[in-house]
């Protein structure tokens, strides 16, 4: 990552700043988000990427051995015969660096987060794909 003086302020520069093995992983992981939460607005916040509708979605980040995935604790909770295979607490999971993404996964996290802001701020539900 770039070192602490230098902000990184988009998520391309969080990507780019990563090592080179998991600038892939990093790229996959936006890419499932976005096609999640197609109106989601990506940020940088806790100095990690973010997605944001109606409040935050999820967030996430590169580690020496794990991607960092952050859905909040209703994400996670939602989820619990899922999530068993990884490491994982209230509100974070530990993706292994040397495994594939589990893009049906993190999917269906990222659309129950978008349902639940829709229906905390009062907003129109999504439709289910």
């Amino acid at each position: 990552m770039k070192e602490e003086t230098t902000p990184i302020e988009t998520i391309d520069e969080y990507i780019e700043a990563a090592p080179p093995h998991v600038r892939g992983l990093l790229s996959e992981m936006r890419a499932i988000v976005r096609k999640a939460a197609p109106g989601a607005a990506e940020k940088i916040s806790y100095r990690m990427p973010s997605f944001h509708e109606n409040g935050v979605l999820v967030y996430f980040g590169a580690f020496k051995s794990h991607i960092g995935f952050y859905p909040t604790a209703s994400g996670t909770a939602a989820f619990p015969e899922d999530l068993k295979r990884y490491k994982s607490s209230k509100g974070a999971v530990q993706l292994p660096l040397d495994e594939p993404l589990p893009a049906e996964l993190i999917t269906k996290i990222v659309k129950l987060r978008v349902a639940m802001n829709a229906e905390k701020k009062g907003t129109k539900k999504p439709k289910a794909r």
